[in-house]
């Protein structure tokens, strides 16, 4: 939920905008609030350059409205500040989301007017989870978005997200799931390893090299602790004196050394060739240091062994946010739309599906409203499921894993020019009808 479980207050409820509870007031007052709405959550555009987006976030979008309640504590914030009138105070201490959703699944890709996200109910239910919905999809889309960029450049070698220290506390909880489901190894974040079973990994900091009277001091009490399978940082003073040292401590068995700094290309390739020439010809080299999509495409035909990515994944490498909205689509059944200009929207409940070759390379993404329909063919992919039905989650939705695995196939559909870390246009059209 983004949030410290020891919180002495359910939270979720005040993640709410102060304009949302603005219109939820008028509408109750003028008798409009309780007229069934549709509204949906889509992106108008990709970032810049950009030739695909990925969902993610939608499981704790749906754990955070199964726990947005107005508690005494914060329906007494809202009343001393005048925030609401009696009347919305009170129909906010009864709320309850009783409402239907359908979506795109965790890992999905989605373009331009992809119908990520349908919230179906009254319009005081839906309207005020606005904020709440595009606060978790906008940022963990933006980080899984940027994440797969990267595990794609990496082109099977593994990365380790250790983006922590670059982001807030409790988004780099969110954001280090969302890199996992992208593609990611491992995380070294603690929480988000308890919380979502990722798993975790990290080694020593330059402060733990410096503590010691020597280099051989520091990594001699690694390796006695750690075992000779242990990540060795080797760059604090000299790489090539270091690596000597550290192959004379732990031994040829030497699990892996890191380079954390420098021109780490040319640099893994030296230290490859001392490796070999000490006997550690098993030893793998890991690199860190202020990468993102373009320097890892960079090193792939360098002798890197697994990469370390922090500040550029935890802030979506450039893009920290999906520019996801969440519009007013359908009134009482009837369609409605916005028609400011380079703000429009399309009116109406919308569905989607993908269209594949029969080699299954995605060639367009279908959405349509009311009765338009296409006639089904056979490599069509329906995009939306179920979500939640009545107010209720509903049952044996896909895991983070199964997420990771409907990424992997998502990719795998996309013609060959849609993986290009070049700009470019989206990696296959939206049809609208």
């Amino acid at each position: 939920m983004g949030f410290p479980e020891s919180s002495t207050s359910a939270s979720t409820a005040l993640l709410t905008d102060h304009y949302e509870l603005t219109m939820l007031g008028s509408a109750l007052a003028d008798g409009t609030a309780q007229r069934p709405c549709v509204f949906e959550v889509f992106a108008r555009r990709l970032p810049d350059g950009r030739r695909y987006g990925v969902v993610a976030g939608t499981a704790r979008v749906l754990d955070a409205i199964a726990d947005f309640r107005f508690t005494d504590a914060e329906l007494s914030q809202l009343e001393s500040t005048a925030v609401v009138d009696d009347a919305t105070l009170s129909w906010l201490a009864d709320y309850e989301f009783s409402g239907d959703m359908d979506g795109y699944a965790e890992g999905e890709l989605y373009f331009p007017g992809s119908p990520i996200l349908t919230v179906t109910g009254s319009f005081a239910e839906a309207v005020v989870l606005e904020t709440l919905a595009l606060s978790i999809l906008n940022h963990d889309s933006a980080i899984a978005s940027a994440a797969a960029r990267m595990s794609s450049a990496a082109h099977g070698r593994p990365i380790i997200e250790m983006g922590g220290r670059r982001t807030h506390e409790y988004a780099a909880v969110a954001a280090a799931r969302s890199a996992y489901l992208a593609g990611f190894a491992t995380t070294s974040n603690l929480e988000a390893g308890r919380r979502y079973g990722i798993p975790t990994r990290g080694t020593v900091a330059h402060a733990f090299m410096l503590l010691h009277d020597s280099e051989e001091q520091a990594f001699r009490a690694q390796v006695d602790k750690m075992g000779a399978d242990t990540t060795l940082l080797v760059d604090t003073y000299d790489i090539t004196a270091g690596i000597e040292t550290a192959v004379r401590v732990a031994g040829p068995e030497l699990g892996a050394i890191r380079i954390d700094s420098g021109d780490v290309g040319p640099l893994a390739r030296k230290a490859r060739e001392q490796l070999d020439s000490l006997g550690a010809k098993d030893t793998r080299i890991v690199v860190s240091g202020d990468l993102d999509e373009h320097a890892i495409a960079a090193l792939r035909a360098e002798p890197v062994d697994a990469y370390g990515v922090g500040t550029s994944v935890v802030t979506g490498s450039g893009a920290p946010t999906a520019g996801m909205v969440y519009k007013l689509v359908e009134v009482d059944g009837r369609p409605v739309a916005k028609r400011s200009a380079h703000k429009e929207s399309r009116g109406g409940r919308k569905t989607a599906l993908r269209r594949h070759r029969d080699t299954g390379t995605a060639v367009e993404e279908v959405v349509w409203s009311g009765d338009n329909a296409p006639e089904p063919g056979q490599h069509d992919e329906p995009l939306q499921i179920p979500l939640v039905r009545a107010g209720r989650t509903v049952d044996d939705l896909p895991s983070l894993d199964d997420a990771r695995q409907r990424l992997r196939r998502a990719l795998v559909s996309l013609p060959w020019e849609g993986l290009k870390l070049s700009h470019g246009d989206p990696a296959i059209p939206t049809l609208f009808l």
